[in-house]
């Protein structure tokens, strides 16, 4: 029996960009969708889901970040791994893409080995990801975070977190007191060698803290390292 390949949704107008990404990911026996617009994108995504999507931030009609919000909002489509392909000088939206939920970006012009090589290596993270021990509630600080469950209460009320600032959340609180970098904190939620900015972090975590609200002051910044939660002992 034939093993059904990896699926990859480009959502990309320039056709020519779209050839040459298609030419590649099928070279490595992927099997591949195209779009030409985030509205063909996510009709694209209704009828098929893909095992992941690369997705341009500059599209005609709604852009590649309102697409990305649109699909991580969704609970069909939320679990898709998203990779932004932006172009030079975008690191505002590169931010926001990622505080979204967007898995990892790549930088045009880019080169068609890099691509591959990162739209494996967070295929990797995604089949790598264990299963969390669901008897392993974290009670702290007025939270209340089930990895099991992938669910976070603050006073017993839900909080709507992504993937990445459950990530974030889950590693500080389970070690209350200790000081991480942003690039242990990266290491510890996306695997090593993710290509992220200091400055994403600073977001996610600002995101992260305006969600929890009171309890977020519990997220203490240490100057000059990096991020560590309340020991309230």
């Amino acid at each position: 029996m034939a093993v059904a390949k990896i699926q990859i949704l480009i959502v990309e107008d320039e056709e020519d960009i779209r050839e040459l990404v298609r030419y590649n990911l099928e070279r490595e026996n992927f099997g591949v969708g195209e779009a030409a617009s985030g509205e063909a994108g996510l009709k694209a995504v209704a009828q098929k889901k893909p095992d992941l999507i690369l997705l341009d931030l500059m599209l005609p009609g709604k852009d590649g970040l309102q697409i990305c919000r649109e699909l991580k909002k969704n609970d069909t489509t939320c679990d898709i791994p998203v990779v932004m392909m932006t172009a030079r000088g975008e690191e505002s939206d590169v931010i926001t893409g990622l505080e979204l939920g967007a898995e990892d970006y790549i930088v045009k012009p880019f080169s068609p080995k890099v691509l591959v090589a990162r739209v494996k290596a967070v295929l990797r993270r995604k089949a790598a990801v264990p299963v969390p021990d669901t008897e392993d509630v974290l009670r702290i600080c007025e939270l209340v975070i089930h990895p099991g469950r992938h669910s976070v209460t603050v006073g017993g009320k839900p909080v709507d977190l992504t993937a990445t600032e459950f990530g974030l959340l889950h590693f500080l609180a389970r070690r209350p007191g200790w000081v991480f970098t942003r690039y242990q904190i990266v290491d510890a939620v996306h695997g090593e060698d993710y290509p992220v900015t200091e400055r994403s972090v600073d977001v996610q975590v600002v995101g992260l803290r305006k969600k929890l609200k009171k309890a977020g002051d519990c997220i203490e910044t240490v100057r000059g390292i990096g991020y560590r939660f309340r020991d309230e002992e």
